[in-house]
């Protein structure tokens, strides 16, 4: 295992991985290939020198002609940009906070449906309820169960029960001591099947 650890770390050393997404890195390996453009290096020296392929050396050659340098920064983030911005999740927790009853259901349990529907209602953004715990979690909700407990409960007789009835009604082991079936499943478990 370790041989094996060890020549992956000499593999991404020799080869030289850089890490995904490191936007600086690779805005400044652009800026590097633009000023051997400048120099009149060609593109096949380049890609040498940096690693990279000869396509994308030809991409940022267009750019630097097109733009100059500010052709070569970074575009900023990657992927898709959130359906909410902090703006309107503020709005969505403000709306959660009152609770379930506040906007007509039945009970106070916020389900993923009841949940996408009030942050339709207030941003005018719809998420597929499977989608809505993201928005959630990004705003700082956890999913939690409700304590089932009776409405009618008496805690107070409940309490009285467990004292008085229950070690009355409790079954005990005859005998007081061990059960036959311990000594049953001991035998059982060593016995040759």
């Amino acid at each position: 295992m370790y041989l094996l650890t060890w020549l992956w770390f000499v593999l991404l050393v020799t080869v030289g991985v850089r890490p995904r997404r490191d936007f600086a890195g690779l805005e400044e390996r652009r800026k590097r290939a633009g000023k051997l453009f400048a120099k009149g290096v060609a593109q096949a020296d380049i890609a040498n020198e940096l690693g990279v392929s000869r396509q994308s050396v030809s991409r940022w050659y267009s750019d630097w002609r097109s733009s100059g340098t500010r052709g070569l920064r970074a575009a900023g983030r990657a992927g898709r940009l959130p359906k909410l911005d902090a703006k309107q999740l503020r709005q969505v927790v403000r709306e959660l906070e009152k609770g379930a009853r506040a906007h007509g259901y039945a009970t106070d349990l916020w389900t993923l449906a009841r949940v996408g529907e009030v942050i339709e209602a207030t941003t005018g953004v719809s998420y597929h309820p499977g989608h809505v715990w993201r928005v959630l979690r990004q705003m700082g909700w956890s999913r939690q169960r409700p304590a089932r407990r009776a409405l009618e409960g008496d805690d107070e007789a409940i309490a009285r029960w467990r004292a008085e009835e229950w070690p009355r009604v409790k079954k005990t082991p005859a005998g007081g001591g061990r059960g036959s079936a311990s000594r049953t499943s001991r035998a059982s478990a060593s016995s040759p099947r």
